[in-house]
């Protein structure tokens, strides 16, 4: 990327950011657009990004410019990796820290062997059911205003592969995982589902994207860094 080229930017330019924890996608998409714009004073300049992530999950994120977001569709469809940690012992609504603890459950007969057959079993072509506090919609609405009010909702299972499920990690009653899956998995399902399968509970406390196809969040850049590389002089500001 030459931080000084405008024409490189309109053209396309294929960027990988880091996304900081407590960020929505649509805050690093909009302070990437804010550099660039004010860098070479545009009026508007198109920047979209491939694959959400939550506020609460960190890592890569691929963010097109310009010509470059013809690309987000195919970008979108590519395999992506994730490490994270699913705590034991208790679900919640959204199936992550986004909401509270609603049930608890006992881990003491969970064993080391148990957690890594569960691994297996979830590893492959599998049924999952997408947690209602997500994005998708139904009947015109996302899932997750429902959740909000209190409604529930009928959610259909749908088919993701599981390519690889490797346990890094077990500190009961958190386990960490290395994830490798299809587009439209969701960790935080399967998080969910993992608990449920050791006859307890689970959810997501941790989450990072790591790869998406060939690109990896070690090439990655935060926002704060592209905007001192783009803007030194409005690092301050």
């Amino acid at each position: 990327m030459n931080p000084d080229s405008k024409d490189n930017f309109l053209e396309g330019q294929i960027l990988l950011i880091d996304k900081p924890l407590n960020w929505s996608s649509f805050q690093a998409v909009n302070a990437i657009k804010w550099a660039i714009r004010r860098k070479f004073q545009l009026k508007k300049i198109k920047v979209g990004h491939a694959g959400t992530l939550d506020p609460l999950a960190t890592g890569l994120l691929i963010i097109c410019t310009g010509k470059a977001t013809k690309k987000i569709e195919g970008l979108q469809g590519q395999v992506k990796e994730y490490t994270g940690t699913i705590t034991l012992g208790g679900t919640t609504p959204s199936y992550d820290l986004e909401t509270e603890v609603d049930q608890e459950y006992p881990v003491d007969h969970i064993t080391e062997e148990a957690i890594k057959e569960a691994a297996v079993h979830f590893t492959g072509e599998i049924a999952q059911k997408p947690p209602v506090f997500s994005a998708l919609k139904k009947d015109g609405k996302r899932l997750y205003e429902f959740a909000r009010e209190g409604k529930e909702v009928e959610i259909k299972k749908r088919l993701i592969t599981i390519i690889e499920f490797e346990i890094t990690a077990i500190r009961l009653p958190e386990v960490d995982f290395r994830v490798v899956c299809s587009k439209g998995t969701y960790i935080r399902s399967l998080a969910h589902d993992f608990g449920q399968y050791l006859d307890s509970g689970g959810h997501l406390t941790r989450l990072r994207r790591t790869k998406i196809g060939d690109y990896n969040v070690n090439n990655a850049l935060t926002p704060e860094k592209f905007r001192e590389l783009l803007l030194p002089e409005a690092s301050n500001d």
